[in-house]
C-alpha cells in the first residue's frame, strides 16, 4: 500500500527547495527515471483506475501495477504491486500475484501496449523522526506522448513507516520556505489527459462513503473527506482552465460543504476545527469572481435577449460590454492568485491532517440516525422560520431563506446514503427552492455589482443604469415563483422522520 502526499512546485523554485533547512543537512540521492506506461488501444486499464508501468531504475527494470487511487486533499492512498523484471519491452503478467491479476480479468493482455512515457530526474531525501520514516522526492522532467509533452515538477512525500500524520508535518515545514500547491493527479493521470484518453472535467459533489454500523465520528469524517476530495479534484481544472467557470463554482460548493461539515463538530461535543476560520476567509475571497462569472454567463445573455426583442429593439453600448468583460477577467485573476498562495495549500494540508485524527467511535447505526435527525430537524426548523410569510418577504429576508435552504440541502445530501431512495424526492424539491431563490439573489447581487462600477462617462452611466433596471424588473416578475415552490416543499414528507 502506497501512502504519499503529492505537491506541485514551480521550476524556478527548485533551487530554493533543495536549500530548505529540513533538507540541506541530508545527503540527497539522484537518479534518472524512465517509465513506460501500458494500456490497450481503448484504454481499458485507465477505465478501471489501473496504472501499469515499467520503470528503468539504474540498470534494472521494475514493473509496477497500481490500483484505483483514493485521494483526499493532497494525500494519496492506493494499493500497488512492484517486482523486478527482465526488460522494458513488455509487462510480465506472470510476475503479478493473483489479487493483482484479478483486477485485469476480462482484458486481453496481448493487446496491452505502450501509451506514453515519463522521463525525469528524481532527487530523494530520507527523513526520520522517532518511529516514523518518510522519503521526500523532487521530480523534474517531462511526460511524453507521440505528439505532445508536458513538464513535471513536483514533490512527493512517501510514508515508509510509521504514522501518516508525519507526511503532513513534513509538508507544512517545507511550505514555510517554498511555495507549494496541491496536485491530486498522478503522473499516470496527467499522461492520459495529455494523450487525449481522459478529459479534465469539473467534479460535482461527491457522495460520502457511509456504511452501515459506522460511528457518528466516522460518518462526520466521511462527510468532510468527500468535500475535501471535491475541492482538490477541481483545483487543477480551475488553475489550468480558469475560463471554464464551472470549476470555480464547484470549488466554492466544496468549500461550503466543508464549512457545513466543520460546524457539525459542535453536535459531537467537539470544538469547531481551527481551519474553519481561514476556510471562511477563502470563501469570501472567491465570492467576487463567482458573482461576476454568473453575471457574464447567465445574467448578461438574458439581458441582451430582452434588449434585442421586438418590444425593446435596442442594443447595448460596446464600452459597457468591455467594462463588464474586463472586470470579470480581473476578479478571476485575483481568485487564481489566492489559490496559488501557500496559505491555500496550508489550509488543505491542515484539513487533511485533521481528518487523519481518530474519530470518536462511541455510537452505532441507530445513534447515527438519531444524530442525523436532530441536525436535520434543527435545519428544517430554521428554514421554516425563514420562510414564514414567504410572499411578503423582502430581498434581504429571501436571501436569508436561501442560505437556510442551502445549509439544509448540504446536510440532507450528506446524510442521504443513510436513508436511501426516500431522501431523493425531498432533496429534489429543496433543490428547486434553492435554485429559484438563487435566481432572484443573483439578480440582486448583479445590481450591486453594477452600482460599484465606475461611471466615467454619461454613456457608461446610462448603459449600466439600463442593465440595473432590467435586472430589477426580471426579478420582480418571478417574485411569486419561490413562494409557490416553498408551499409544495412545506407539504413534503420529511425523509428522516
Amino acid at each position: 500500500m502506497e501512502i504519499e502526499l503529492k505537491l506541485a512546485l514551480q521550476p524556478r523554485h527548485r533551487a530554493q527547495f533543495r536549500r530548505h533547512p529540513l533538507l540541506n543537512k541530508i545527503t540527497p540521492v539522484q537518479h534518472p527515471l524512465l517509465s513506460i506506461y501500458f494500456d490497450t488501444a481503448k484504454f481499458d486499464l485507465m477505465r478501471r483506475g489501473i496504472a501499469l508501468r515499467l520503470r528503468r531504475v539504474n540498470n534494472r527494470w521494475v514493473q509496477t501495477l497500481k490500483a484505483e487511487t483514493q485521494s483526499v486533499g493532497a494525500l494519496t492512498n492506493r494499493p500497488e504491486w512492484e517486482v523486478t523484471v527482465t526488460d522494458g519491452k513488455h509487462p510480465d503478467f506472470s510476475a503479478l500475484p493473483p489479487v493483482a491479476l484479478d483486477l485485469l480479468a476480462g482484458i486481453k493482455l496481448k493487446r496491452i501496449m505502450p501509451v506514453f512515457t515519463t522521463e525525469f530526474q528524481r532527487t530523494t531525501w530520507q527523513i526520520e523522526s522517532e518511529q516514523t520514516q518518510a522519503e521526500v522526492a523532487l521530480d523534474s522532467g517531462k511526460i511524453h506522448t507521440d505528439d505532445a509533452s508536458s513538464n513535471i515538477c513536483e514533490v512527493e512525500i512517501e510514508l515508509k513507516s510509521g504514522n501518516p500524520e508525519f507526511l503532513f508535518d513534513v509538508a507544512i515545514q517545507l511550505l514555510e520556505h517554498v511555495p507549494l500547491r496541491v496536485e491530486p493527479r498522478s503522473k499516470a493521470e496527467r499522461g492520459y489527459i495529455l494523450n487525449g484518453a481522459a478529459t479534465l472535467v469539473p467534479v460535482k459533489a461527491i457522495q460520502p462513503m457511509i456504511e452501515k454500523n459506522q460511528s457518528v465520528g466516522d460518518v462526520w469524517n466521511a462527510i468532510l473527506q468527500a468535500a475535501l476530495m471535491q475541492l482538490s479534484a477541481n483545483l487543477p481544472g480551475f488553475l489550468e482552465n480558469a475560463h471554464d467557470t464551472e470549476y470555480l463554482h464547484q470549488l466554492r460548493v466544496a468549500l461550503r460543504r466543508l464549512h457545513t461539515g466543520a460546524r457539525l463538530a459542535k453536535s459531537l461535543g467537539r470544538p469547531i476545527p481551527d481551519w474553519d476560520q481561514p476556510l471562511r476567509q477563502l470563501m469570501q475571497a472567491l465570492n467576487p469572481a463567482r458573482d461576476w462569472d454568473v453575471f457574464q454567463q447567465e445574467i448578461l445573455p438574458e439581458i441582451l435577449t430582452i434588449l434585442e426583442s421586438p418590444a425593446v429593439n435596442s442594443g447595448i453600448d460596446d464600452a459597457v460590454l468591455v467594462l463588464l468583460q474586463d472586470t470579470t477577467a480581473i476578479v478571476r485573476q485575483q481568485s487564481l492568485a489566492v489559490l496559488h498562495k501557500p496559505a491555500f495549500t496550508r489550509l488543505v494540508l491542515d484539513i487533511g491532517r485533521d481528518l487523519l485524527s481518530a474519530a470518536p467511535a462511541e455510537a452505532r447505526q441507530q445513534e447515527v440516525k438519531t444524530w442525523a435527525k436532530a441536525i436535520l430537524d434543527k435545519r428544517w426548523e430554521k428554514l421554516c422560520k425563514s420562510c414564514h410569510g414567504f410572499a411578503k418577504l423582502n430581498a434581504s429576508k429571501r436571501h436569508k431563506a436561501r442560505i437556510a435552504a442551502k445549509k439544509l440541502r448540504y446536510i440532507a445530501d450528506a446524510f442521504a446514503p443513510i436513508y436511501g431512495k426516500r431522501a431523493h424526492h425531498f432533496i429534489a424539491a429543496l433543490s428547486s427552492l434553492q435554485n429559484e431563490l438563487g435566481y432572484t439573489n443573483d439578480r440582486v447581487i448583479g445590481q450591486q455589482l453594477l452600482h460599484k462600477l465606475s461611471r466615467k462617462t454619461a454613456s457608461l452611466g446610462f448603459g449600466l443604469g439600463r442593465l440595473s433596471g432590467i435586472l430589477e424588473s426580471s426579478a420582480a416578475q418571478r417574485a411569486h415563483v419561490p413562494a409557490d415552490i416553498w408551499q409544495r416543499l412545506a407539504r413534503s414528507k420529511l425523509f428522516w422522520r
